[in-house]
């Protein structure tokens, strides 16, 4: 009996030992921001207990045994909005509750999700990211998978077009793919004005001596891009025209491997098959993609062929501390249809007269990054790339120019010899950033504080003799280049801003940048006028103080009111001085370009269904570099490049997008539909010297996109309308010249409709750009890929399919 009475004991014990411990259950998430990136160290408290963590390197967080009930978690971290969200705690079971979190100023407003896409994707940077200040400053941030658009031709148009007075050269008429941008009446010849970055580090060709771009990730590799304008010289470097980021997408933070292509036919023998792979391996993560494009152009001798890849590993040492490795490549031939006069245009823009103009450019960008977070409240980045790259140029057309024609003699019975050309471009940017917050009185401050060093090589070798032949030759035929230079660049660039925070709604962000730039110029040229050989050995340097200050305004949680005012500088050096491929005659006594940019503006959301940014700018250049009109003893006219007078670019810039179903906080029964409009009036004119009155060149009065976006269930759409007004392509604004470089640009106006169908794992993506077949162009010029008019491209249908495993 008494062993029966213990058997019974033990077992009620056992039994009430069971229900006890069995009273707990288990709480796990994920924390990310507004975009999808993971939140790192950000602490997680069930209110309602002691319990408390921190997140993973993946954004991860997990409590054990928790008692029974309903608690209230919250997660904060510096930067960031707290956000609070309630948990129920069940037996012996798992909570799972994610977070997603705004930083301090909204980054994005917030979007109507359909299968991982978004309707409306445009936005501005927070206060502080990706450990730079934006305080004051006027940024754009797009995120691509919200966006229907032709993205597999890089179409900027269809993409980049939300961006208030965002200007384009569209060159895929001449056989050229690299489209150019600029802002605010610049101009936009393979955005020369605007320094455009990959992933936070620059991949134009060089950053002083030949800023082009070349090299473009495609845009199904992107999760997002960035513009920054106005101040951004103070963080980037001296520019005007302000920065473009392309940010790659990550790898997915939970799957060890994923798989994602995208296949796109369309008009003129367009193919484009996108290919990606990525995934996280405990601390080691991966992501690379590879791209093929083919297109034989819609004029004869514009066919393109083109391969670009990247490759990205990072290994999270420590929770601490993140190291990753790089690699971005293009390999490219072109065939340059060549440009047309305006007879020649009007006429049929489909024709081409020249058969025997190539380039290519081989690209190949490293980088080493490294991210080191000692607290909470401090953080390092660092970023050191290496560029070896090239521009290989065989062409007929500096010769004469576009008047005369490329056609066999009949005394040599072949085509006369073409001229060939190259550059090279070596070189090694280093950024370290460190960001810190501390206080003052009580209150969050914020500095960033950073330097960079770059060091720039370039090869110069133009007028070499080609072949007679129309193949893609550059071999040389009896003789050597004409000029061969040899040009370096050194820059050092300390830089630091301070966001002071007076009270909760006012900050001011003062900032302070010293440019030490020294270049040189050896080798030899050949005087075009007495064909003797003149050797160089120059050196030159500069040292640039450049200040600024940005002011914010927290006007509600959802708006604030930006200003700011900073000093810029574009040094001309020796490499300036003698362009590549150019027809034009330079200035041989450039000067330096000297100004400032300002902002003011107010932006945000006003209840969830108006998304807004509304502001003027200012901006001011002392001895503008242009391009005029003069004629030779023989009266013939030629194009000139110096420095044309002081100049002035002023004028307004709105975004304004609705979205009217959002104003009941309610999901719309037939669907979503939001319109958006994007205008800029700018007016950029010379103010002193010859030409005082005149306009700039490629600056249109008035750019405008006004577009219609609807999605319902798994289908969206989005109809664009875009115009802009006339401009001139030179400081003397011809109406009219001959050889068509320099002329009148008509005003245009140009419709693009592009949708998109959701199937789970699938997209299927089709499209027309161009709707109405407009003919226009919006680039003169007195270079490749023309000279002269580079028509834009007809109607082109695309048609894509998608899919991730």
């Amino acid at each position: 009996m008494k062993s029966l009475n213990t058997i019974i004991a033990i077992c009620l014990i056992t039994v009430a030992s069971s229900t006890m411990y069995a009273q707990t259950g288990k709480l796990k998430g994920t924390v990310k921001d507004s975009i999808g990136n993971v939140v790192e160290s950000a602490t997680v408290i069930v209110q309602e207990t002691k319990n408390i963590t921190s997140t993973d390197e993946k954004g991860r967080y997990f409590f054990n045994d928790i008692p029974l009930g309903e608690y209230s978690v919250i997660v904060s971290i510096v930067g960031y909005n707290s956000v609070m969200n309630k948990a129920t705690i069940k037996s012996n079971e798992t909570a799972i509750l994610d977070f997603s979190m705004n930083q301090i100023i909204h980054q994005l407003k917030e979007f109507t999700i359909m299968e991982k896409t978004s309707v409306n994707g445009m936005g501005h940077l927070s206060e502080v990211h990706d450990g730079i200040i934006y305080s004051g400053k006027k940024t754009e941030v797009l995120v691509l998978d919200s966006i229907d658009a032709n993205t597999a031709q890089n179409n900027p148009r269809e993409v980049l077009g939300r961006i208030p007075g965002s200007n384009y050269s569209e060159t895929e008429g001449g056989g050229f793919p690299s489209n150019g941008m600029a802002l605010r009446g610049l101009r936009p010849t393979q955005s020369i004005e605007l320094q455009t970055r990959q992933n936070g580090y620059n991949i134009a060709a060089d950053l002083y001596g030949y800023p082009e771009t070349y090299y473009e990730p495609p845009l199904e590799a992107l999760d997002r891009i960035e513009v920054i304008r106005g101040a951004s010289s103070l963080q980037f470097g001296p520019q005007f025209g302000g920065v473009i980021n392309f940010i790659i997408k990550d790898p997915p933070p939970d799957k060890p491997f994923e798989f994602s292509t995208e296949q796109t036919g369309g008009s003129y023998g367009f193919f484009n098959s996108y290919n990606a792979i990525g995934g996280t391996i405990g601390k080691w993560s991966y992501t690379a993609y590879v791209q093929y494009k083919t297109d034989l152009g819609y004029r004869p001798n514009s066919d393109v062929s083109q391969v670009s890849g990247f490759g990205r590993v990072e290994y999270q040492a420590t929770p601490t501390f993140k190291i990753g490795l790089e690699y971005s490549l293009l390999r490219n031939q072109i065939h340059m249809a060549g440009g047309l006069d305006d007879a020649e245009y009007n006429a049929n823009p489909d024709q081409s007269f020249r058969a025997r103009n190539w380039l290519r450019s081989p690209w190949n960008i490293g980088v080493l990054t490294a991210e080191w977070k000692p607290s909470e409240r401090t953080s390092f980045t660092f970023k050191s790339s290496y560029l070896n790259s090239a521009r290989d140029l065989v062409w007929r057309n500096e010769d004469g120019g576009i008047e005369t024609p490329d056609s066999i003699s009949p005394v040599t019975n072949s085509f006369v010899p073409r001229e060939v050309e190259h550059e090279g471009f070596q070189s090694l940017t280093t950024e370290l950033r460190m960001l810190t917050y501390y206080k003052i009185g009580g209150v969050d401050q914020t500095l960033a504080a950073g330097v960079r060093y770059f060091q720039g090589y370039m090869k110069r070798q133009e007028g070499g003799p080609g072949s007679t032949g129309s193949d893609f030759d550059m071999t040389l035929y009896g003789g050597s280049y004409a000029n061969d230079l040899d040009f370096t660049t050194v820059n050092y660039a300390p830089f630091f801003e301070n966001t002071f925070h007076i009270g909760k709604y006012l900050s001011l962000t003062p900032g302070f940048r010293y440019e030490f730039i020294s270049s040189t110029a050896k080798g030899y040229i050949t005087d075009p006028n007495t064909s003797e050989i003149v050797n160089s050995n120059l050196y030159q340097y500069w040292k640039l103080p450049l200040a600024g200050c940005g002011l914010q305004i927290k006007t509600t949680n959802t708006t604030n009111i930006y200003a700011n005012f900073s000093q810029a500088y574009e040094p001309t050096n020796y490499s300036a001085l003698s362009p590549l491929g150019s027809t034009s005659v330079i200035d041989p006594n450039l000067k330096d370009v000297s100004g400032y940019n300002s902002d003011f503006g107010w932006r945000g959301r006003i209840k969830e269904f108006i998304n807004f940014d509304v502001g003027v700018f200012y901006m001011a250049f002392n001895d503008e570099i242009g391009i005029e009109t003069k004629s030779d003893l023989n009266g013939n006219p030629y194009t000139y490049v110096t420095n044309v007078g002081n100049s002035v670019h002023k004028g307004i810039e709105t975004y304004v997008e609705l979205n009217p179903f959002k104003k009941t906080g309610k999901t719309s029964l037939i669907g979503n539909l939001s319109f958006f409009n994007s205008y800029a009036y700018i007016l950029a004119t010379y103010v002193s010297g010859p030409y005082s009155g005149n306009l700039e060149e490629m600056a249109p009065k008035n750019i405008e996109r006004f577009g219609i976006s609807y999605a319902y269930k798994n289908v969206s759409t989005t109809f664009v309308i875009s115009y802009s007004s006339e401009s001139y392509a030179d400081a003397n604004n011809t109406v009219y010249s001959p050889d068509a470089t320099v002329g009148i640009i008509p005003a245009y106006h140009v419709l693009d409709w592009s949708t998109t169908i959701h199937l789970n794992k699938y997209q299927v993506k089709f499209g027309v750009s161009n709707l109405a077949n407009a003919k226009y162009f919006n680039l003169r010029t007195d270079e490749y890929p023309g000279p002269g008019i580079i028509p834009a491209q007809p109607r082109s249908i695309y048609f894509g399919f998608a899919a991730k495993f």
